[in-house]
């Protein structure tokens, strides 16, 4: 953690430009020539690195040497300087180092990996020394192609209800009635435009160091995640798990009489927990304990580097678009003067749907899906392919596939939609399809549509500004999330393939770094794990098989099933499995997958193996505590090792045993 003094250091860095910073810092060092080995060569126009950290403390322009050595080191990777020798990084030590511009005429600048320093430098960071030959991002379906044509869920129009006590606090602290915007100041480090994940992170990460921030919302501080996404969904996920209580017959558990579900408790526990959680990215607390002024209202580009909200003109030194984006509405005939739901609208329900129907079978459409199911109604999910979660390991999906099934959910593969109609605007709601068996029409008390999201970049202004974009793809953004304005980033669903609220948190902490502080992170080292949270859950990280067949990398699978390990058995979910990819010929991981009820807390064991380079023979020696399905990870260790007794080391075991005999 970075102290406040730190932070101060780092703030008054990001404050001034590049160019000045180096002029400033040359013009208080002692630079001459200098002279060192055995025997000593003269090394031309250098300084001393510890008589460069004092100078740096002494002059104000760092707080002390932590900070100081911070500052030597941005200014080399940004390869404004560099070791003589091309052999260390910035230390207080007494090493050599010398302004690029200070080179010898004739002599071409050296980076630290050895190479000759070109003007392309300057436009793209330095590559990490950290970075991965191989990138561990999967590749996933991209979105619809016919997405651009696809309507989009407004999430103002779709409002909050009903305006009980909860979702009447929950509205006083994410978009207060008076809320009365701050006056502009003449200049922010960062604006950022859009509250969710990404949007809040990067603000709070900004302003944490000391940058000028300004944060512009026009619905609900929060985003989807809070509002309409993970926080609702999950909650109503926990009371379906409960109702499914139904199922206890197995363990011995009889109930007497049925078992009944209040839906309207459900909904008002949902909101009421909601509310509880939505403190922590209210529009006071940012502005008044994190510093940031909070304008309520639409931004949109004027220029390069300003923004135009509620009639004020912001202007930045760096910009992050982060709006997200909402259910995309596919042109079925009828469907737009039906009374439709989305996420976006789905947890304003009051009473539970007797029949619904969902369009979409992803990971919003099956997770809904089941919930619903369990809580009472009868549930039909169509598909326009022949599978379920599209981008999952198809083993995983089958398994899914099973219990939804057994929950009583139904299935509709191979869907062709022919329309949708209702009475007047009203349910029941009847739609039109052709799929495996025939044509035929089914009838819905409520239709949830989760077909894909659209990215959130109409009316932004983003041609002003010099932005490209698309309404398919989104913002488009380079590999370190910088868009085609190089003072404006884009973070979360208006930019990326991966639609997670973690990956919007992690990608704002990358263009911080990138943006205020000369980083060099790419997008495409990140080691990116997800789940599904059906039961049971879908967890996964790294490549799955198909990729690794595409990119002809030969790799080795090891799969342990939970029929085969004691705590599967005896909590009777001996379904699901771990299977682990490592590159042949090493115990390096390339990917995981698991299916099982706690899957997407196991997934993180493998990710920060693969993080920290520890491969699949290592966790072998991992300790796990027993009886726990985790011990499905240190089993597949174990089957690595295994395999590396080829026959001929299993010789001289058995002959070095017979010996001991």
């Amino acid at each position: 953690m970075t102290t406040e003094n730190q932070m101060d250091a780092e703030a008054s860095f990001d404050n001034t430009d590049l160019e000045e910073l180096s002029e400033r810092v040359k013009r208080v060092l002692d630079i001459g020539d200098r002279k060192y080995g055995i025997p000593p060569k003269t090394y031309p126009k250098c300084f001393v690195g510890s008589e460069a950290v004092d100078k740096l403390v002494e002059e104000g322009i760092a707080s002390h040497e932590e900070d100081a050595v911070r500052i030597g080191n941005m200014m080399l990777n940004a390869g404004v300087i560099h070791h003589v020798l091309d052999a260390h990084a910035f230390k207080n030590e007494h090493l050599f180092y010398r302004f690029l511009s200070d080179e010898d005429h004739g002599t071409a600048a050296r980076k630290p990996d050895g190479s000759t320093v070109s003007w392309a430098d300057f436009m793209t960071p330095l590559t990490s020394p950290g970075d991965r030959s191989l990138s561990l991002q999967p590749k996933i379906p991209g979105r619809d192609t016919n997405l651009a044509s696809f309507s989009q869920v407004d999430l103002e129009a779709c409002g909050v209800s009903p305006m009980d006590e909860h979702n009447t606090k929950f509205m006083d602290l994410l978009h207060p009635k008076g809320w009365v915007d701050p006056e502009p100041k003449p200049s922010y480090n960062l604006v950022v435009i859009g509250a969710g994940a990404g949007g809040l992170v990067s603000a709070a990460g900004a302003a944490g160091v000391g940058a000028r921030v300004a944060l512009i919302e026009s619905h609900l501080l929060g985003g989807d995640c809070l509002t309409v996404g993970c926080v609702p969904s999950k909650l109503l996920l926990r009371c379906a798990k409960a109702a499914a209580v139904r199922n206890a017959a197995e363990f011995g558990v009889h109930i007497n009489g049925e078992v009944t579900v209040d839906f309207g408790f459900v909904m008002e526990r949902m909101r009421r927990l909601r509310a509880s959680i939505a403190p922590v990215d209210s529009a006071e607390r940012y502005s008044e304990k994190l510093g940031v002024d909070v304008f309520i209202g639409k931004g949109k580009f004027t220029g390069e580097n300003t923004i135009e909200v509620n009639g004020k003109t912001l202007t930045f030194a760096k910009a992050v678009v982060a709006t997200g984006g909402t259910a995309a509405v596919p042109d079925i005939p009828g469907l737009k003067q039906a009374p439709y739901l989305t996420n976006a609208s789905v947890f304003n329900l009051t009473e539970l749907p007797a029949r619904l129907g969902v369009i979409g079978a992803g990971p919003i459409g099956l997770e809904l899906a089941q919930a619903f199911q369990r809580l009472g109604s009868q549930v039909t999910v169509f598909s326009r392919s022949d599978k379920i979660l599209p981008k999952e390991d198809p083993d995983a999906a089958q398994i899914v596939q099973h219990a939804l099934r057994r929950d009583g959910v139904t299935f509709a593969y191979h869907v062709n939609y022919k329309g949708v109609e209702t009475r007047g605007g009203k349910p029941p709601i009847t739609v039109f399809v052709k799929d495996g068996n025939g044509e035929r029409s089914l009838e819905f008390d409520a239709l949830l549509v989760a077909a894909g999201r659209k990215p959130t970049v109409r009316g932004l202004g983003l041609e002003d500004a010099g932005i490209e974009y698309d309404e398919r793809r989104g913002v488009k953004v380079n590999d370190r999330m910088q868009t085609t304005n190089p003072d404006v980033y884009a973070v979360g669903d208006v930019a990326s393939k991966y639609q997670f609220t973690h990956m919007s948190d992690f990608g704002a902490r990358l263009v911080i770094r990138n943006a205020l502080f000369f980083g060099r992170d790419k997008f495409s080292n990140l080691i990116i794990p997800w789940a599904t949270y059906t039961e049971p859950e879908v967890a996964h990280v790294g490549l799955y098989e198909k990729d690794l067949e595409e990119q002809h990398i030969e790799f080795v699978t090891f799969t342990r099933v939970f029929a085969d390990v004691d705590r599967g058995i005896v909590d009777g979910e001996t379904e699901g499995f771990v299977k682990i990819h490592v590159k042949k010929g090493t115990d390096q991981i390339l990917g995981a997958t698991i299916v099982g009820s706690h899957a997407g807390d196991m997934i993180s064991e493998i990710t920060v193996a693969m993080h920290g380079g520890m491969g699949l023979g290592k966790l072998a020696n991992v300790i796990h505590p027993y009886p726990t399905v985790a011990e499905a990870i240190r089993q597949c260790g174990d089957a690595y090792n295994r395999g590396r007794l080829t026959p001929t080391v299993k010789g001289i075991f058995n002959r070095l045993m017979a010996l001991k005999r």
